[in-house]
């Protein structure tokens, strides 16, 4: 009786051990869980913050953006999605696109260089002209605004100058392309037009018409010229006839009549015929 009454002790003794065991146990996995859970929610309460500090220096870098360039288009490139934060269209006085930078801000405490690649692939993806990363901590050897590998680099205290300065560098190359552009074919449809039909016969036109006014002119003196002759020949027939009666009559009348200084000139007094 004493070993059984031994035995069944101890059967009670392991089974309450087991049960502390076991208990144990599951507080231990308890407390685990609410360990992990605990550091869940402080990491989505980190990333929350992150995530919200970073929408609010988007929506303050849209904000500059459009105060400085009112002109320009100012557009999201999406909001929860991982990548560039905005794009600004630049547009010329007539309002016609001259170029696009796109736009991505950090705010963290260490910088990585795979935002510069990041961001380079971005700009080809939305075909975009210039790159502009705005982070507050700049790469290790940089202490300015700068370009890296294809991507500018600055602050959010410089991005406003830096914008500056390359949009008018984009209006400026969207100007010389636009004068450029088609040049070729401006030439050939210029030396169509000097070898064409139009081109021969507005030139005939205005020969034609140089041609004409100088016959006109050339006919006029002509006619003018026949005319004078004509009336100079009537003009000596009257005078040649008034002579020769000027003459016949003072032949006759004698010193009676008087001179006529016109029709005397070249004429020489004789006496005799005086007399």
């Amino acid at each position: 009786m004493a070993q059984q009454i031994r035995k069944e002790e101890s059967e009670r003794t392991q089974l309450k051990e087991t049960e502390y065991l076991l208990r144990m146990k599951e507080l231990e996995k308890q407390l685990e869980d609410q360990r992990k859970l605990a550091e869940e929610m402080k990491r989505k309460a980190e990333q929350g913050s992150m995530q919200l500090q970073g929408e609010v220096q988007e929506l303050l870098l849209e904000e500059l953006l459009r105060d400085h360039f009112p002109f320009d288009t100012v557009s999201e490139v999406g909001k929860g999605v991982e990548g560039a934060d905005c794009m600004l269209t630049v547009q010329n006085r007539l309002g016609q696109e001259s170029g696009r930078i796109i736009f991505e801000s950090k705010r963290t405490k260490a910088f990585n260089n795979g935002w510069i690649e990041k961001l380079k692939n971005d700009m080809r993806a939305r075909q975009a002209d210039v790159a502009i990363l705005v982070t507050a901590v700049y790469p290790k050897d940089m202490n300015c605004f700068g370009e890296r590998d294809g991507v500018w680099i600055c602050s959010f205290s410089e991005v406003i100058a830096l914008t500056s300065a390359l949009r008018h560098t984009l209006l400026r190359v969207a100007e010389t392309r636009k004068a450029e552009e088609n040049k070729g074919d401006k030439m050939h449809l210029l030396y169509g037009y000097l070898t064409g039909t139009e081109f021969r016969q507005q030139i005939e036109t205005i020969v034609e018409g140089f041609i004409s006014l100088k016959n006109s002119i050339t006919k006029e003196r002509v006619q003018m010229e026949k005319l004078w002759k004509e009336r100079e020949k009537q003009l000596e027939k009257v005078l040649l006839s008034t002579s020769g009666m000027y003459g016949s009559i003072k032949g006759i009348a004698g010193a009676s009549i008087g001179s006529i200084p016109l029709l005397d000139s070249g004429e020489t007094d004789t006496g005799p015929a005086d007399e």
